[in-house]
């Protein structure tokens, strides 16, 4: 064990460099319980994700959507439990504001359990540092023939160095593996947020044309009541502002995300490329013993892994916020915020407003009233066509007179009463939607002046104008469930819920993935570091001890010779004293 003897300078300072940074990475939070985490969630939990948050809200959209009394409602807190953590800008106090995008101190609290990551880079990068300069100072100053040997430091070295190489590619493989699948999630979850949020204005914008569409149409000067076009005039535009406002910010929030996965997914394969090639390589060199380029890699290594902590703790914020605010996200809080928003029923104003608000029940209660409003007074004048023109019998020279014969034209069914709450259909009524294909039946051939030349109640002229009136009239109608789900926020919390189910899961395994697949990439490049150094000394000291043993050999074997040759040329005068002196060289 000469070996341990020798240089033990060097081997201190290594291991003290371990000792004062192992217990730096076993304190670091959340790593184990991440992983048991996700093992039960995938197991067993099957709920939570928070990327809605992609589409922000700014403040007027927040304002159209929340009306003024938004302020004035109670206010909920989300995942109180799960995000109570220090929080440095409030004297290291628990946080207790709950899952809050909008709140300081909630990015704070955040930020504060990656503290670790940051400070073991720091600490990694000083102590790390300063062990290369004292072995570079003491190598060069007080430098010494090496001497010693020990087999089982040799192979005990080479072995925890294949260990660790083992390690390192593992991790690269994990994270490749995982950035890859985790890109894909967070694209397929943006998706459809994106496509909910698009689907969302699509049919703002919908109804906003039918309503501009019914206040327009009319037959033979039967148009809707002018106060309703006047009500009319005023809800589209507030219909039309919100749907440009949410078009224009989920269109600016989809591109800065896809930019910021894109670098997400650059920067995480460089750098698992970079340190897969860093630890092969370095095993090459020290195998072979080169050791200039040892030290070489180790100064390299030594930035990289500092970088690969820090980027640890990026990626634990990740795992953490998930709210692509900067690039991209899935938060891990805004799981449960959604989970918990879901089950307790959108009645108090939460963080998630900040997300994507509830539409602002009197606001959505008016839109619901204009559309109820154009629909019923659409039929009625529909019906006031049927009964005093096309089923009237007037005289032939009269102005509403196209010679109309044969059985009467039936009604349509007005879905609505005088109220405008629901009613249903009486015998003789039709439904809006089969109206074009019964009124179809009534149509009479016409002359070039618009007047029947065979049975029937209705000019293609008048059924074509008819036909669109019904087709607005029962657009509108349709849309009615649209704004209930407005105002009760029941498409929220579908979507919320959507998330939640199909979408969470692959989430939060995947950034599981990343950050454990970078922890031990760091961790296992970090280790080989220390024993491409140690390996390479107990392999200059194995090649030392062998070439000091074959030269002792060597001068061995040369002696022998010697003295056999002596005794050779002596042997013809030998008396007893040569005799004793050549016995004695052969006993040596």
């Amino acid at each position: 064990m000469s070996c341990l003897r020798s240089n033990t300078w060097k081997i201190s300072i290594l291991c003290f460099s371990i000792f004062l940074f192992v217990p730096l990475i076993s304190g670091t939070p959340d790593l184990f319980d991440i992983i048991r985490r996700t093992a039960v969630e995938v197991g067993g939990e099957r709920g939570s994700v928070g990327f809605h948050g992609v589409v922000g809200w700014d403040t007027a959209a927040r304002r159209f959507l929340e009306g003024k009394d938004g302020e004035n409602r109670t206010v909920m807190l989300l995942a109180e439990q799960r995000t109570r953590r220090r929080d440095p800008l409030d004297a290291f106090k628990k946080y207790n504001g709950g899952w809050n995008i909008s709140n300081k101190h909630y990015w704070a609290s955040v930020g504060f359990t990656a503290a670790p990551f940051f400070v073991t880079a720091v600490v990694w990068f000083v102590l790390f540092g300063i062990s290369l300069l004292l072995i570079y100072f003491c190598y060069c100053c007080c430098r010494k023939e090496p001497y010693g040997y020990s087999r089982v430091a040799y192979v005990l070295s080479l072995s925890i160095l294949i260990f660790f190489t083992l390690m390192a590619i593992l991790g690269c493989a994990v994270l490749y593996t995982g950035q890859d699948r985790f890109h894909g999630s967070t694209c397929s979850t943006l998706g459809y947020v994106v496509g909910q949020a698009d689907r969302t204005a699509e049919n703002l914008r919908n109804v906003s044309d039918y309503l501009n569409a019914a206040k327009k149409i009319g037959i033979d000067a039967i148009v809707l009541p002018a106060d309703i076009q006047q009500s009319i005039d005023g809800v589209m535009g507030t219909i039309k502002n919100a749907a440009n406002i949410l078009s224009d910010t989920t269109e600016k929030n989809s591109k800065r995300i896809e930019d910021g996965l894109d670098i997400m997914r650059l920067a995480l394969i460089v750098l698992a490329a970079v340190m897969l090639c860093l630890v092969f390589v370095g095993f090459l060199v020290s195998i072979f013993g080169m050791e200039c380029l040892v030290y070489i890699l180790v100064i390299l290594g030594w930035i990289l892994v500092t970088g690969t902590f820090i980027l640890c703790g990026v990626f634990l914020l990740v795992h953490k916020l998930k709210a692509f605010v900067t690039s991209s996200a899935t938060d891990v809080n805004a799981c449960v915020s959604m989970n918990e928003w879901v089950q307790k029923g959108p009645t108090a104003h939460t963080a998630l407003d900040d997300i994507l608000p509830c539409v602002n029940k009197n606001m959505a209660q008016e839109a619901l009233s204009r559309t109820r409003d154009a629909t019923f007074y659409a039929v009625f004048v529909l019906n006031r066509v049927v009964t005093d023109i096309a089923n009237t019998n007037s005289p032939a020279n009269g102005p509403l007179h196209f010679n109309q014969t044969g059985p009467p034209l039936p009604l349509l069914c007005n879905p609505f009463d005088e109220n405008r709450n629901e009613r249903k259909c009486v015998d003789g009524e039709i439904q809006m939607q089969d109206a074009q294909e019964v009124w179809k039946k009534y149509v009479c051939q016409s002359s070039p002046a618009n007047v029947c030349i065979t049975p029937g109640r209705l000019t293609p002229n008048y059924y074509d104008q008819l036909s669109a009136f019904v087709n607005v009239s029962y657009a509108l109608y349709r849309y009615s469930p649209f704004f209930l789900d407005l105002i009760d926020c029941t498409f929220v919390r579908d979507a919320f819920s959507d998330i939640s189910r199909d979408h969470c899961p692959a989430l939060r395994i995947h950034s599981a993935w990343m950050y454990i697949g970078l922890f031990l990439v760091s961790a296992a490049v970090m280790l080989s570091l220390i024993f491409w150094v140690i390996y390479a000394r107990e392999r200059r000291h194995r090649v030392y001890t062998k070439k000091v043993l074959s030269s002792t050999v060597w001068l061995e074997q040369s002696a022998e010779v010697g003295l056999s040759q002596t005794y050779s040329r002596s042997s013809s005068t030998r008396t007893p004293m040569h005799s004793g002196l050549h016995d004695r060289a052969h006993n040596i």
